[in-house]
């Protein structure tokens, strides 16, 4: 019998995507892939910054509770 593999990088809930680009030389090249990797990364990066933002946020609004109790 065959084991089925569990993705073991789960944050959140959630499963954790891993992009692999493949050099493939074509002629044209194909642009739906492209884009859908360029939206892809973007959509990743956008993600990270809001979580950045928001735990800086929380960082700063934990600091102005300190300040206050003192």
């Amino acid at each position: 019998m065959s084991q089925t593999r569990r993705n073991s990088c789960r944050k959140n809930g959630r499963g954790e995507r891993h992009i692999s680009i493949r050099a493939v030389r074509r002629d044209p090249p194909d642009l739906r892939k492209l884009s859908r990797a360029v939206i892809t990364l973007a959509l990743a990066e956008a993600e990270a910054a809001k979580q950045a933002q928001v735990t800086e946020a929380a960082t700063q609004d934990d600091a102005a509770a300190e300040v206050s109790d003192d």
